[in-house]
């Protein structure tokens, strides 16, 4: 009787862990594929962040990036033909980018291109030098030589949500001289190249070619970006930007 009694206890323990394991599986199967169950989970695809570039910017840009330059503005816009994009600040310290801060922004409003033109309504694709700084507001403590004059006014014949757009501006060095108040008419590159690419303050929507951000982000950008570290942007949609030809 004993040994019978114990082969029954072991016979029930087998049975509960048998019920066990089988509740198991039913709980696993319900959370996945019930033909996968018991097979190895699928192997996740894993980016490498390479932390002496710029991520998501390809060859091709990151060699435009000056040896000297610890500072860079990224502007990864959403897509070709969208004026939604992200701003992201890196700063450089020794060999490694870090990411300093993030801000949602708006670029042209038809998207991007390699080839802009004077009211394509696409911003620049492109690595460009931050040199100037201005507005209509009182320099709120740039690094940048800060020009502020009421010249800069949004014509009043705009929409009214556009009228603040240019109290902080920072001129993106396309196809403008440095040194110069950013809303200089100078363009080496002729009139048909357009100009007066700016980073300015957002309205909430796509823009002739600038890149905008908050009023917050860009009083932080003018406080942080500094001539000594060389600042520059690096602009474009991320497929562009990623290009490495």
């Amino acid at each position: 009787m004993r040994n019978g009694g114990a082969w029954r206890a072991m016979a029930v323990t087998a049975a509960l862990g048998s019920l066990l394991t089988s509740l198991t599986a039913c709980d696993g199967a319900r959370a996945g594929a019930g033909s996968d169950v018991g097979k190895p989970a699928p192997r996740r695809s894993v980016t490498t962040v390479h932390p002496t570039r710029i991520p998501d910017v390809g060859d091709r840009w990151q060699r435009r990036i000056p040896a000297d330059s610890r500072q860079v503005v990224a502007v990864y816009g959403d897509g070709k033909d969208s004026p939604d994009s992200t701003v992201v600040l890196y700063t450089r310290h020794g060999s490694t980018w870090d990411r300093v801060r993030s801000w949602p922004a708006h670029n042209g409003k038809r998207g991007w291109t390699t080839d802009h033109h004077e009211g394509d309504n696409r911003s620049p694709v492109g690595v460009f030098t931050l040199s100037d700084a201005g507005g209509v507001l009182t320099d709120p403590g740039s690094k940048l030589p800060y020009t502020r004059s009421a010249a800069f006014a949004a014509p009043r014949w705009w929409a009214k949500s556009y009228w603040h757009d240019f109290d902080y501006v920072i001129a993106i060095d396309y196809n403008r001289v440095e040194g110069t108040p950013p809303n200089d008419p100078t363009r080496p590159l002729g009139d048909a190249k357009g100009g007066g690419i700016w980073l300015h303050m957002d309205h909430g929507s796509g823009t002739s070619a600038c890149v905008s951000v908050s009023e917050s982000a860009m009083g932080y950008l003018l406080r942080t970006l500094d001539p000594d570290r060389h600042p520059v942007v690096v602009m474009g949609d991320r497929a562009d930007l990623k290009d490495s030809r």
